[in-house]
């Protein structure tokens, strides 16, 4: 057609996604199905996954002196296809780690605004709750209540590996153990269990700071005192700070929030 008529460009095509997603590239080696992209950790990031494509050329761009009416074109190229997976890891600073059943989707309620699901089953949680706990006006910091861990988490086994993501990025991790005894399960090897998991699935989590804590001893008996002080003891062999608190009573809440706002603070100092 006439007047050097020229194709408008297309419009950028933005996907907003939650902050903490990872993207991944399909790639060619067997191996190694996907390749990570892009790590989407910070508010206000934006990745190019896959460029438009380039618009054709008519025959007026091809005028020269000689030939002002030259019948050559040049046609547009398709865009760029990526097959892309995308994988979300909460950004929280305290993860809650435990059993199933140890008593995190309360203590969640009990210390944040959040309002998890709550009932007296294994895997009431089988997503992570975020809620944001506030000890002033100067501070406050997010905690995630991830959902149960079982031996062979590492493995995927209770979606083990869906769980465990989430915590590679808090910088405190809290051992929430159940000491009432209604789990029929020893509190020390509930502990131990777990870390050998995070050790397990990447070791890098099992050397973050960790606090072990009591739970549930609004319902403890006296006949589960020896289990307190045997989990005690193996916190302090483990050179980790201990506690006792109850998400149901509030007992020993805030001494609890301390210790995690310590841990941060720790945390921070020695990244800096």
């Amino acid at each position: 057609m006439g007047s050097n008529c020229t194709g408008h460009g297309g419009t950028d095509l933005e996907l907003p996604v939650p902050i903490g997603t990872l993207v991944y590239e399909k790639a060619g080696d067997p191996g190694e199905p996907y390749a990570l992209l892009a790590d989407l950790a910070e508010e206000g990031q934006r990745v190019m996954v896959a460029k438009g494509g380039r618009g054709g050329l008519g025959n007026a761009r091809f005028a020269s002196s000689t030939n002002r009416a030259p019948r050559k074109v040049q046609p547009g190229e398709p865009g760029e296809v990526r097959d892309l997976r995308l994988e979300l890891k909460l950004l929280a600073d305290v993860g809650l780690v435990g059993f199933p059943n140890a008593g995190k989707s309360t203590m969640i309620a009990r210390i944040s605004a959040a309002r998890p699901k709550i009932a007296d089953y294994p895997f009431t949680t089988l997503i992570p709750n975020l809620g944001v706990v506030r000890l002033g006006d100067d501070r406050s910091f997010v905690v995630a209540d991830v959902p149960g861990l079982i031996e062979g988490a590492h493995r995927g086994q209770g979606l083990g590996h869906q769980f465990l993501r989430h915590l590679e990025r808090t910088k405190v991790l809290v051992h929430l153990v159940d000491v009432s005894g209604a789990s029929g399960r020893d509190p020390v090897e509930d502990l131990d269990t777990v870390r050998k998991e995070l050790e397990l699935f990447q070791p890098t989590l099992a050397a973050k700071p960790q606090i072990v804590v009591a739970n549930k001893i609004d319902a403890l008996d006296a006949e589960h005192d020896e289990a307190v002080a045997a989990l005690a003891k193996r916190a302090s062999e483990l050179d980790l700070p201990f506690l006792r608190a109850s998400g149901v009573s509030g007992e020993g809440i805030p001494p609890l929030l301390e210790a995690m706002w310590r841990g941060l603070a720790a945390s921070r100092q020695s990244a800096a």
